[in-house]
């Protein structure tokens, strides 16, 4: 999962609740806004479903798994340079202006892939999609925490964070309804364009960001956008408090000594406090991408196919699953973050995704093991479609079938799909020619008595995943680094987190044929207990430590990441405790 979170308690969303109905400005603001997060959660889900059929269009690409993880991954590579984008346009020409511009970048990108004769212009399509999302996502959290009153921020900002999950839901929805629509994976992609259009007209009639007209001198528009925000009698207050805010900013900026971001890295990497605090961060961003993550959230209806199910609208219907799974769990780490503690969180989802990342591994060795043989019986009916390096003489599985070099599909025993079948050359028309004799063909996994033990420890994987690794990794971030350098490492961290998204993205496909499916899973595994024992070792608890607090850990000579960091110690010194994992 990409994005940020932010935590709010229960008072604070009641709060929110109540405000949001009496201000009904306040409602249209967020939704306006929060319509990016849904944007970036869209995209991430839609592909994976759209993959399936584009796959079936265009035939080439069936075997060619580094052009379908290239389609995938060019949003992830536009969203990384978007990003860098969104930041320098949001502080140049505004909130505002940079979300319209992510729209229109959206809207683009969705109708160039509704429209494209070939995949070379799906992944021109995707760049244009993957800026707008990059955008969007830096710039909707900064819009909507500066345009909301103070004591609702942390829930109306957490919102976001919930939209993304949902969007990711909602493109499962979406590509389940378009599975028997003519044209089925251009109407997933390009309904993406509805929500942009909707986003960028009310963006039209909204404010700037009254932070950032405050900061351009233009203090008479910034009253009237606050006089809608809070009640009449607050708004003097606000404005002061926001006039102090900006010069203590501003204090900040300047003593720092150094103007340009070199100067900034070069003056953050010399304070051992924030060396400490940024390895903790990249490490925690990176992490949460290794795990692998994506690979599901990008390849879930792959990976079920993976797992022996064959038909497109099974595989779609049962990775909603994970979807909701996804969403779920990003609601209960709301609650359980600040009791559990940050470090506790990650280390328990971390000791889950091992343990079920091993278990999944151990499903696919099992089912590659007792894959249906192939039956020369069985090729009889199918002579002319033949897979050409079938040999009666050599005995074949399914799974020798599937990774014939000349591109083969195993089509299915007509009663069992566990007894010996038959194994063709892929195209449409084989295909065809096997659902005509009321067979099922399989491209992607073989037919197996384990696909639903599979499917539980991928549900399992993303129930341990999604209320520590999943959202935790942003909270630290937001957390652990001094104020005058926490805009450059954060920036430094994401762009950490989104390059790791790029290599997983972009490899996952690759791996399953070069090393097989079980042992792509395996692989995860270990990275994930490398993890494990990496975040245990250099990620130190930040749960209920004042921003002072963690830079007086961060710095103290005896600072242990493993051990508790406890700022009630006596003068005489700090006392420090385990914490336990």
């Amino acid at each position: 999962m990409e994005g940020g979170a932010t935590v709010a308690d229960k008072a604070e969303f009641k709060e929110c609740l109540r405000l949001t109905w009496s201000q009904p400005f306040i409602l249209r603001l967020v939704f306006s806004a929060g319509i990016g997060g849904l944007l970036f959660g869209y995209d991430t889900g839609v592909i994976s479903g759209a993959l399936l059929f584009i796959r079936d269009d265009f035939i080439a690409l069936e075997k060619n798994t580094t052009l379908r993880e290239t389609i995938v991954s060019m949003a992830v590579a536009g969203a990384i340079v978007g990003a860098g984008l969104g930041g320098w346009m949001n502080d140049k020409f505004g909130r505002r202006p940079s979300l319209i511009i992510a729209d229109i970048l959206f809207l683009a990108g969705a109708a160039i892939m509704a429209f494209a004769p070939n995949p070379a212009v799906i992944i021109v399509g995707r760049v244009f999609v993957g800026l707008g999302v990059g955008m969007a996502s830096m710039t909707a959290p900064l819009y909507i925490s500066e345009a909301s009153p103070a004591r609702i921020r942390g829930a109306l900002v957490s919102t976001n964070g919930l939209l993304i999950t949902g969007g990711q839901f909602m493109a499962y929805l979406i590509n389940l309804a378009f599975t028997k629509v003519p044209g089925t994976w251009r109407w997933m992609l390009g309904i993406a364009g509805v929500p942009a259009l909707l986003q960028l007209v009310l963006m039209l009639t909204l404010p700037e960001s009254p932070r950032w007209l405050y900061r351009q001198g233009r203090k008479e528009e910034t009253a009237a956008i606050l006089r809608k925000i809070y009640p009449a009698n607050e708004v003097e207050q606000e404005i002061e408090s926001l006039r102090k805010s900006i010069d203590d900013e501003i204090l900040l900026e300047g003593s720092i000594g150094e103007q340009g971001m070199l100067g900034k890295l070069k003056k953050a990497f010399g304070s051992k406090v924030v060396r400490r605090g940024l390895m903790a961060g990249i490490i925690v961003q990176v992490a949460q991408q290794f795990v692998g993550i994506n690979t599901v959230m990008y390849y879930s209806p792959t990976i079920v196919q993976l797992a022996g199910f064959a038909s497109n609208d099974t595989a779609m219907a049962l990775s909603l699953i994970t979807s909701g799974l996804n969403a779920i769990g990003s609601i209960v780490s709301m609650f359980f973050v600040d009791r559990a503690g940050r470090r506790r969180l990650m280390l328990l989802s971390l000791v889950g995704i091992v343990g079920w990342l091993a278990v999944l591994g151990g499903t696919f060795l099992g089912a590659a093991h007792n894959a249906p043989p192939v039956s020369e019986l069985e090729m009889q009916p199918f002579a002319n479609q033949m897979c050409p390096e079938y040999k009666p003489s050599v005995h074949w599985s399914c799974m020798d079938c599937l990774k014939a070099e000349s591109t083969c599909g195993f089509c299915a025993h007509q009663g069992d799909t566990l007894l010996p079948g038959a194994c063709l050359a892929l195209s449409n028309e084989t295909k065809g020619v096997c659902h005509a004799d009321h067979r099922e063909f399989y491209s992607e996994g073989c037919p197996n008595k384990f696909g639903w033990l599979a499917l539980l420890a991928l549900g399992a994987y993303i129930v341990s995943y999604s209320p520590g690794m999943g959202t935790v990794p942003w909270i630290v971030n937001s957390e652990i680094y001094p104020l005058r350098f926490r805009g450059v490492c954060g920036g430094i961290a994401a762009v950490a987190n989104w390059v790791s998204n790029l290599i997983v993205t972009q490899t996952f496909l690759t791996l399953t044929k070069a090393l097989g499916t079980s042992a792509t899973f395996f692989l995860f595994c270990g990275v994930s207990f490398l993890a494990l024992v990496v975040v245990f070792f250099t990620v130190p608890e930040t749960k209920g430590l004042q921003f002072e607090e963690v830079e007086k850990m961060l710095g103290s000579k005896d600072y242990k990441p493993w051990k508790r960091y406890r700022p009630e110690a006596p003068l005489k010194g700090r006392e420090i405790g385990l914490v336990i994992p």
